[in-house]
């Protein structure tokens, strides 16, 4: 029977296994599995090696280099001497799957990589560290196969997995009837991040500029997206300063949210994608310290921050980063697109490339067969 053991850091690359899980069993319910992951695994019956939970830290210090060390050390000493595996298949988490990879590779250890890490954004020497050690790669960008053609990888691009994964589009006028919204309204939504130091950041400067937008178009209302870890407290403690904004703070609608507004305004990420899936137009902001802010540029390798801009190679979306992330630039962006209508429109048709460019394939199912077909 042959053995396959996936390494995750943290909650989507645990559902993302999970995923490619279900498809090898449709295939090949003899193939044994284990794994650093989590619940999604695990409901799969995949045999745990250790919870995820045990390496996913945020933030740099001593403790969680040693940490990642010490369980790097783990799982290979058990990958070299008790599982003996056939493949490893290693998720995101870039950092501490890369330099595994590099004590795998010298045991001889076949090793593939599905969702590689965003190295055509920031430290591009990390290319060295893939060529080397890395046996496939399995992208879920189609500009990534390039990038690593180039330098002789095999690579292989699957899909991106968003297309098989988000829901359809809500009916947009029981979506308002149901959270009481007022259809005569556009509805702007605003999504802070889902981390506490993007909120920190960012809360503040959205709610400033949606205060500008409705002081000069009051046929707005406004949604805020509100990530099921973040405490009630962090939002209603700036939220009670913006009371005349009559602000809907919503939990688990953000697919819903995303698919019925009529402009995003957005922290740079995944939910850029997911918007552009939906086709709904946004702007994309982001500011923080401005020493991390420096060190970013210093290590970026490509000038455009939003997901949509990079895939499609064009500035579909406006980005407004750092010095220029003010209320009036905000503002002045999503006022054009709530009324000037060819202009929303024309985004809304330069997003349905991004789509086109992701491809129909179903990612789970073609990484699932790659790996049964080289196992």
């Amino acid at each position: 029977m042959k053995k396959l053991f996936i390494i995750t850091g943290e909650y989507s690359g645990d559902k993302h296994a999970a995923d490619v899980v279900k498809e090898l069993k449709k295939i090949n319910s003899e193939i044994e599995i284990e794994a650093v992951g989590g619940e999604n695994l695990k409901r799969e019956g995949v045999k745990l090696f250790c919870d995820h939970s045990e390496m996913s830290c945020v933030g740099f210090s001593f403790n969680i280099i040693k940490k990642h060390i010490v369980l790097g050390k783990e799982i290979a000493n058990y990958l070299k001497n008790e599982y003996k595996p056939d493949m490893v298949l290693m998720i995101d988490y870039g950092g501490f799957n890369l330099n595994l990879s590099k004590v795998l590779s010298k045991y001889g250890i076949k090793i593939y990589y599905y969702i590689p890490p965003q190295i055509w954004a920031s430290r591009k020497w990390r290319l060295k560290t893939v060529k080397e050690n890395i046996n496939k790669v399995l992208t879920i960008f189609p500009f990534e196969k390039d990038m690593y053609e180039k330098i002789g990888v095999d690579v292989e691009f699957v899909g991106h997995p968003l297309l098989n994964e988000l829901p359809d589009a809500v009916n947009r006028d029981a979506f308002f009837s149901n959270n009481n919204l007022d259809k005569n309204k556009k509805l702007i939504s605003i999504f802070p991040g889902s981390r506490v130091f993007e909120i920190k950041n960012l809360l503040k400067l959205f709610l400033d500029s949606a205060r500008m937008i409705k002081e000069k178009n009051n046929t707005v209302q406004f949604a805020l997206c509100q990530a099921p870890n973040i405490e009630d407290e962090l939002i209603n403690k700036e939220l009670k300063h913006y009371k005349d904004l009559s602000v809907r703070v919503m939990k688990n609608k953000n697919y819903e949210l995303l698919s019925a507004s009529d402009a995003l305004i957005l922290a740079s990420g995944t939910v850029a994608l997911e918007a552009a899936i939906y086709k709904t137009p946004m702007i994309i902001s982001y500011r923080g310290p401005m020493f991390l802010y420096l060190i970013y540029l210093l290590v970026r390798c490509i000038k455009k921050v939003s997901l949509p801009n990079i895939i499609t190679g064009k500035d579909i979306v406006p980005e407004i980063l750092q010095l220029k992330a003010k209320p009036k630039n905000i503002s002045k962006e999503i006022l054009k697109i709530i009324e000037d209508k060819e202009y929303s429109n024309n985004m809304k048709k330069a997003l349905s490339e991004v789509r086109e460019k992701l491809s129909d394939k179903k990612a789970a199912k073609k990484t699932a067969e790659i790996i049964l077909q080289n196992i």
